[in-house]
């Protein structure tokens, strides 16, 4: 499967970028295609005789990926647990059309495809590109970013994974913070400024809109001096259920209900430390959540271990949540520990969480119990990753 997949992928991107030279002269001679269609439709694939031709391929063509592996322990209930565990293989492609238009494919190995778009910059400078497919939306500050930048690896705080459907929103599902829909954005003023409207499905990834509704997401960014980011964003919107909520035990499977969301935080990175946090609310029928965290980083060396310079990290969370405002389902989470990071964007992380609270049973089920009471895990992981 994987074989047939990496195939198509390169006819796909081989197409696009043979698309994309046929219109510059000095790249391809009569020759020297690599792919010609024929009268009668079939696709032949020829010898290529002009370097320039590979060389136009790979200048078009950049590929990433990454994985996240690791073990964790836990202690919850007085029940404990230990497992290991693969979170992310993901690979993806960009293919660069032409100046202005290129297109994206993102998989992830251990799950379903995650993203599939193209984006065409409709001006000459970057105030305006236009984006469509399937993308992550660009509700708060965390959910637009990549889990190999975040410092704990839960990734994003739990106020973050709630509200922008990365998983524990049992009437959402599993979308991981990303949709089906268009998006405009750009930035002005040598980057001081960049906006993000998004009009998405509001149903998650790789299915269609549950109801005849869309969801309006906006985004603002400031970045009023060097290393500091203003954000706030907001989302107007109706789900559709497609489970019952231990969180929200009123709201049916299958049953339209408001969704609304708005957040604003901020973001500061340095060579001392990295350091951001957040304040979000969201509404999802007659229930009202919100949350706030504070996460950060600090290298070693600027607590007397300049030998380890850079590589060795101290990393710091604290997370509060309420799911429930009326039913008084607030959680406080901590994490502490350390990040060493041996190869560029490879590290080694081990943490320690603690959380105040926890359900009984499932999230979809109703009649879980939200309990306050001690819950401690100990985590390790390795990520790899390559641009």
């Amino acid at each position: 499967m994987n074989t047939l997949f990496k195939q198509a992928l390169a006819v796909s991107l081989a197409i696009f970028s043979s698309t994309a030279a046929m219109g510059q002269s000095d790249s391809l001679n009569a020759d020297g295609a690599a792919i010609t269609i024929t009268k009668n439709g079939r696709v032949e694939f020829n010898k290529l005789t002009d370097k320039k031709w590979f060389q136009e391929l790979q200048s078009r063509i950049k590929l990433h990926g990454y994985a996240q592996a690791g073990y964790t322990y836990s202690h919850q209930g007085g029940e404990n647990k230990n497992t290991f565990d693969l979170k992310r293989v993901l690979f993806w492609a960009e293919a660069k059309i032409t100046d202005r238009w290129s297109f994206l494919f993102m998989h992830d190995f251990s799950s379903v495809v995650q993203e599939y778009y193209t984006d065409y910059r409709l001006t000459r400078n970057k105030a305006l590109t236009i984006r469509f497919g399937q993308f992550k939306n660009g509700l708060s500050l965390e959910n637009p970013l990549s889990p190999t930048s975040m410092e704990a690896i839960d990734v994003y705080s739990e106020a973050v994974t709630f509200l922008t459907g990365c998983g524990s929103d049992p009437l959402l599902g599993v979308q991981y913070g990303r949709d089906l829909g268009l998006s405009l954005f750009g930035e002005t003023n040598n980057g001081k400024f960049r906006y993000e409207l998004d009009v998405m499905n509001g149903q998650g990834i790789n299915k269609k809109d549950g109801n005849n509704f869309k969801d309006i997401i906006a985004r603002l960014e400031y970045r009023p001096v060097q290393g500091l980011n203003i954000v706030t964003t907001g989302q107007f919107g109706r789900g559709h259920a497609v489970a019952q909520s231990a969180y929200n035990p009123t709201i049916a499977i299958g049953q339209d209900y408001k969704r609304h969301r708005c957040t604003i935080g901020a973001d500061y990175k340095s060579r001392a430390f990295n350091v951001h946090g957040e304040y979000l609310n969201g509404w999802d029928g007659d229930v009202h959540s919100w949350g706030a965290y504070l996460t950060g980083a600090v290298p070693l060396a600027r607590f007397g271990a300049p030998e380890l310079g850079k590589r060795l990290e101290l990393v710091g969370s604290y997370d509060f949540f309420n799911f429930n405002t009326d039913l008084g389902m607030d959680q406080h989470k901590a994490i502490g520990g350390l990040q060493y990071w041996f190869y560029k964007k490879c590290r080694l992380q081990v943490q320690y969480v603690y959380k105040n609270a926890y359900l009984t049973g499932s999230p979809s089920d109703p009649t879980s119990q939200f309990v306050h009471g001690a819950n401690h895990s100990i985590q390790c992981q390795l990520q790899v990753r390559f641009n």
